[in-house]
């Protein structure tokens, strides 16, 4: 389940999401743990982040960044066929006075996010449904001690290792791309982008395509 990188080429970063009124045994030792992986350099950085045990699934909730973050996570899991619910959950409660029902999101105890550069390369714990095996925190956090790096259950799906093996064709419109230094633009639908570690396009409008033919005419 465990993958070396090297921390030469790529920051690892722990993003670690608490309960901030829970921390009690053994949240707080695990993020005692995490502590010191920053602190012996099994990790460059470690961010600690609060939220709260449940938030409102509306554009109204003023926790829309968590909201977010449940929604990146999913994404992520939908990615390599796992499931990240358990351990979040989605509820139903209804008002006894309006009669008003909503859907709320109850969020886990502690999530651990983890980075290489600005790539995603886990959220934990998550479950594979088919093999009926879940990676938690605890086995995460034990592996960044002996430090390596977590290798998620899993796998990338079919369209994301089509990607990595074609990386001339455009993720947008399927037409051929220019190779101009690592940025890769399409002339049939002007998408602009790079190309991640792991394979994955990354849009980057800032860029014209103009700019990159006259940075392969000059590479200067």
């Amino acid at each position: 389940m465990t993958e070396t990188i090297d921390t030469d080429t790529a920051a690892l970063t722990a993003v670690c999401h608490v309960r901030a009124p829970l921390l009690l045994e053994p949240v707080d030792e695990q993020i005692e743990t995490l502590q010191a992986c920053e602190d012996e350099g099994a990790v460059d950085d470690l961010l600690l982040r609060s939220w709260p045990k449940e938030v409102a699934l509306s554009e109204e909730s003023p926790y829309q960044e968590v909201i977010e973050q449940y929604e990146r996570f999913e994404a992520w899991a939908d990615e390599r066929g796992v499931s990240v619910r358990p351990p979040f959950r989605e509820r139903s409660t209804t008002s006894q006075v309006t009669g008003t029902t909503r859907e709320r999101l109850v969020t886990p105890l502690l999530c651990l996010e983890l980075y290489a550069e600005d790539e995603l390369l886990g959220v934990f714990p998550h479950t594979n449904e088919a093999t009926d095996e879940t990676y938690t925190t605890d086995d995460a956090i034990a592996t960044l001690r002996t430090g390596e790096v977590p290798t998620p259950l899993g796998a990338p799906d079919e369209a994301d290792a089509e990607e990595s093996s074609t990386p001339n064709t455009c993720p947008d419109c399927g037409g051929a791309l220019i190779d101009g230094q690592g940025l890769f633009a399409c002339d049939d639908c002007d998408w602009l982008g790079t190309v991640t570690g792991s394979g994955r396009y990354r849009s980057r409008p800032e860029t014209t395509v103009e700019e990159l033919e006259a940075s392969q005419a000059d590479p200067r």
